[in-house]
C-alpha cells in the first residue's frame, strides 16, 4: 500500500502532538509523591496555617522560630531584607518545619524568579487590584507548560531537589501563590482575580483594607467588604485567609485559612525582655497596625 507524502505529514504532527502531550502531561502529575510543601499539604486538608514575620537578617533567630511554625513570612515590602538575605537564612536551616514563603513588593518577573530560585515555595502578592497584576504573579512563579518560570542558578536544587525528588517535576506542584486584596478597588474584581489559573489562595490586606476604604475593622462596610472577598474566592475554587490572625475564629473569621502571624503548632512563644508586655502571637507586624490600635 502506497502512502501519500500528506498523510505521512499528518501522521507524524499527529505523533508529535501525542509526545508533547504526554511529556506536558508528566510534568504536571509529579505521580503519588507527598507534598513537601507542607503548608500547602495543611490547606488542601482544610487546616488553618500561621506563620511569624521575619524582617531582618537573623539566620539563628529565624531557624530557632522557624521550629515552631507552619510557614515564615519574609518580608520584603515593609522591610530592608534582601535575596541574599533570606537566601543565607534558608540555607542555615533547609527544610525546618515552616516552609519558607516571601511577601514580594510587587509582581514582577525577577522579583518572583529570585524568590523561587533561593528556595522559597511560594510567594504573597500585595494589593493587587485588577486580574492583570494576578495574572503576572501567577506567568512567573511556576514553570512551563503551565507558566513561564525559567530555570536558572540558586539553591533550590539542594534545598528541595533530594531523596530522590525531581524538583523540576514537582515543585509545581508544590508552589503555593497567595495574593493579597487590600483596596475597595480590589474587592469590586475580587472573582476575576480570583479565578486566575495559578492563584492558589486570597487573603484579605485588613489594616488596609481598612485604610483605603477609610471604614474602621468594627464597621459593618468594611466586614460587607472582607465577606465579599471571602465569597468570591470560594466561588472561584480558592483557598480564603485574612492576614489578621485575629481573624481566626470568631464571627468574622468567613473560614479563613491562611493568616499573617498567630500561635504556633506546639505553644512556643518568642522570648520577651525582662518586664515586657506579654507577647501577642496575634498582634500585626509593628508599624502595620490597625491605625485605631496605634498609641
Amino acid at each position: 500500500m502506497k502512502i501519500s507524502g500528506k498523510l505521512l505529514a499528518v501522521a507524524f504532527a499527529s505523533a508529535m502532538f501525542a509526545f508533547i502531550a504526554m511529556m506536558a502531561s508528566a510534568q504536571q502529575t509529579p505521580g503519588a509523591a507527598p507534598l513537601y510543601n507542607t503548608v500547602k499539604a495543611k490547606l488542601l486538608a482544610g487546616k488553618q496555617v500561621f506563620s511569624f514575620t521575619q524582617s531582618t537578617a537573623d539566620p539563628a533567630g529565624y531557624c530557632e522560630k522557624a521550629k515552631h511554625y507552619d510557614y515564615t513570612w519574609f518580608e520584603m515590602q515593609h522591610s530592608t531584607l534582601e535575596y541574599k538575605d533570606i537566601e543565607a537564612m534558608i540555607a542555615a536551616c533547609p527544610r525546618v518545619a515552616a516552609t519558607p514563603m516571601i511577601r514580594l513588593p510587587d509582581a514582577q518577573e525577577w522579583h518572583i524568579q529570585h524568590a523561587m530560585d533561593i528556595g522559597a515555595l511560594g510567594v504573597i502578592v500585595p494589593t493587587v487590584d485588577d486580574v492583570e497584576r494576578a495574572r503576572e504573579a501567577a506567568k512567573w512563579v511556576r514553570y512551563p507548560p503551565v507558566a513561564r518560570r525559567s530555570q536558572g542558578q540558586g539553591q533550590y536544587g539542594t534545598i528541595w531537589g533530594i531523596n530522590g525528588i525531581n524538583y523540576r517535576q514537582t515543585v509545581n506542584d508544590n508552589t503555593l501563590l497567595v495574593v493579597m486584596i487590600e483596596t475597595p478597588t480590589g474587592v469590586a474584581n475580587a472573582y476575576d482575580i480570583a479565578s486566575v489559573a495559578g492563584v492558589d489562595v486570597v487573603i484579605t490586606g485588613n489594616n488596609d483594607l481598612s485604610s483605603f476604604s477609610g471604614f474602621p475593622q468594627t464597621d459593618d462596610r468594611y466586614q460587607a467588604l472582607v465577606k465579599q472577598v471571602h465569597d468570591s474566592t470560594v466561588k472561584a475554587g480558592k483557598i480564603f485567609g485574612q492576614a489578621a490572625a485575629t481573624y481566626a475564629t470568631g464571627p468574622h473569621s468567613y473560614d479563613a485559612r491562611f493568616f499573617q502571624n498567630g500561635p504556633s503548632n506546639d505553644g512556643w512563644v518568642p522570648p520577651r525582655a525582662p518586664g515586657a508586655k506579654p507577647v501577642n502571637v496575634n498582634a500585626a507586624p509593628k508599624g502595620e497596625e490597625p491605625q485605631e490600635d496605634r498609641k
